[in-house]
């Protein structure tokens, strides 16, 4: 487990390291629920990355910290949600959140969603076409999106683990009917969790470069 940790914290070669100019725990108000989360400012940044966690995930995950200081290299802001049972509606509320704030108005929108939190955040994205700038789902169950599917406009990457068959195949089946941009990478190697040695180091990586592209960065 030690190395496992260890793992995590390494930052991918190539990447220059940013310190978020802004770094703060928010409250952002969903109804009749007060949901917390980590907000993460590059300076110059132009783009904000809203994680939707699966069940059993949250914004103390390792993994999730470890992908989000990733995309923190590469000068996007990101900000990771505590709800462990992620529904697409909070992660609505957290978009019209980020929208009213001075410091992430003027911000590009992106969500990175995990287990089943990608399938929320592609509801998210068809619920709201003009503000989701782009989707990544790390080992997701976009099936799950059902009806919702057809309807993402959003630039979609999906990223599943080679030794994950059932989740390839429902990776498939969603990007089969979406009529977005979507591509599928498969890792080799990788197993649900990506605890493999270097997967979740892929995974950052594929999602820095998908978020950067098609929502931008501050250079």
């Amino acid at each position: 487990m030690v190395g496992r940790d260890r793992r995590t914290r390494r930052r991918p070669k190539g990447r220059r390291l940013r310190s978020p100019e802004i770094m703060s725990e928010v409250q952002i108000d969903a109804g009749r629920a007060a949901l917390a989360g980590n907000l993460n400012i590059p300076k110059g940044a132009t783009a904000l990355v809203l994680f939707a966690h699966g069940s059993g995930s949250s914004r103390h995950s390792p993994r999730n910290q470890f992908v989000a200081r990733t995309l923190n290299d590469a000068g996007l802001a990101t900000l990771l949600r505590f709800d462990i049972h992620l529904l697409a509606e909070r992660l609505v509320h957290a978009t019209k959140w980020a929208k009213e704030q001075e410091q992430t108005r003027d911000l590009g929108i992106g969500y990175f969603g995990s287990s089943t939190g990608g399938a929320a955040a592609l509801v998210a994205a068809a619920d709201n076409p003009l503000d989701a700038g782009a989707v990544v789902s790390r080992g997701g169950r976009p099936d799950l999106a059902g009806d919702a599917l057809p309807k993402v406009q959003a630039p979609t990457l999906l990223i599943v683990g080679g030794n994950d068959d059932i989740v390839i195949e429902l990776n498939e089946q969603a990007r089969d009917r979406m009529r977005c941009e979507v591509k599928l990478e498969i890792i080799p190697g990788a197993t649900h969790l990506f605890e493999e040695p270097g997967t979740l180091e892929k995974v950052a990586e594929l999602a820095s470069d998908w978020f950067v592209r098609h929502i931008g960065t501050g250079g």
